[in-house]
């Protein structure tokens, strides 16, 4: 259980969520975890699993806190909520804001910013830890490039121009990916990235990771209140979560690149974990999604320092935080997106 900002999370299974004397009581075999006070609250997050009883459901409809339900992998289910109407605003000033360009513009360069920083923490890391066992030069010449263009998307005042500098930044960036792969380098072997199909086991597993992150990133937008499908960097496109795929920008390297590498240097994915059809493309066996998905759930408990909270939260929640943050910047709470910038 976690209170995060103005909302309760409660995913361990088995909880049991009640009210006492306007209070949230969460326990487990009658045995009493955590008592709140419901008025802290705007929301409460839930994995189906949780049972909450009818009388604290029919107060946070009166008082119009939202209740959210996640099934076990974090997919979002339903969201209750009562009378109260801010979501309506909400969405409605999402809709305007996504009409205009320039507010648009100024979102998606802070996220790109949050990505583009996250980006080169990654690589850095990789030369402080692993100094001789990469191409230690095209690694820092690439983190240099990365750092350099920080104005550049501060400053970027087009929304076409800083789509155009962030392909260009993926590109230097994934460029050095390979020289990352530390172990049984010639099966994982990175040219660059290919998405359907992914033409190589490294881009099957970032494929498959990234589309996870997509849908936990459309669920807690929707927890929030805001429209997954409607974007700012990326544009409306009928069936595409635009504004999922917004979030989940500054997430890729720190949860999603920084894994997949983990994986394949400790050895835990290997050749048989792999098929290549005859068309070429590269699938995962069912033992290697197995094994995918267990590390993504041990991932997503370690915990972060956020540095906008300037608290310590898991992994898994970052995505709520940063909903919430995005939710609050678009009610006119925050003068301007904050982005995760990942330092460890």
């Amino acid at each position: 259980m976690r209170k995060l900002l103005n909302t309760l999370y409660v995913q361990h299974p088995n909880y049991y969520l009640s009210l006492e004397q306007e209070a949230v009581v969460i326990s487990k075999d009658r045995v009493t975890m955590a008592k709140f006070p419901l008025l802290n609250f705007e929301s409460i997050v839930t994995s189906s699993q949780v049972s909450i009883s009818p009388y604290l459901l029919e107060a946070c409809m009166e008082r119009g806190i939202s209740v959210s339900y996640l099934d076990r992998n974090g997919k979002f289910l339903a969201r209750v909520s009562g009378k109260n109407i801010g979501n309506v605003l909400l969405r409605k000033s999402q809709y305007r804001y996504s009409d205009d360009k320039t507010v648009s513009n100024q979102i998606a360069k802070y996220m790109i910013l949050g990505k583009t920083y996250n980006q080169r923490w990654l690589l850095d890391r990789y030369c402080r830890d692993h100094p001789l066992s990469i191409d230690l030069d095209s690694v820092k010449k690439c983190c240099g490039n990365l750092q350099a263009a920080y104005p550049r998307i501060r400053e970027c005042a087009d929304l076409d121009i800083l789509r155009g500098i962030e392909g260009e930044l993926a590109q230097q960036y994934f460029g050095v990916f390979d020289s990352l792969i530390l172990k049984n380098n010639d099966f994982f072997a990175f040219k660059k990235r290919t998405r359907r199909p992914p033409l190589d086991p490294v881009n099957s597993v970032m494929s498959y990771l990234y589309t996870i992150l997509y849908h936990e990133s459309a669920s807690a937008l929707s927890c929030v209140g805001l429209d997954p499908y409607v974007g700012f960097l990326h544009r409306d496109r009928s069936g595409r979560m635009s504004l999922a795929l917004d979030l989940m920008e500054e997430l890729r390297a720190p949860l999603v690149d920084r894994l997949t590498l983990s994986l394949i240097n400790r050895g835990q994915l290997q050749a048989k974990h792999f098929e290549k059809q005859a068309a070429g493309a590269v699938l995962i066996t069912d033992m290697g999604r197995k094994i995918i998905i267990e590390a993504w759930q041990q991932r997503k408990q370690e915990l972060v320092m956020h540095p906008f909270l300037e608290n310590k939260i898991e992994w898994g929640t970052v995505l709520y935080a940063q909903a919430l943050l995005l939710a609050r910047y678009i009610r006119g709470d925050l003068d301007d997106y904050p982005p995760i910038l990942y330092k460890n």
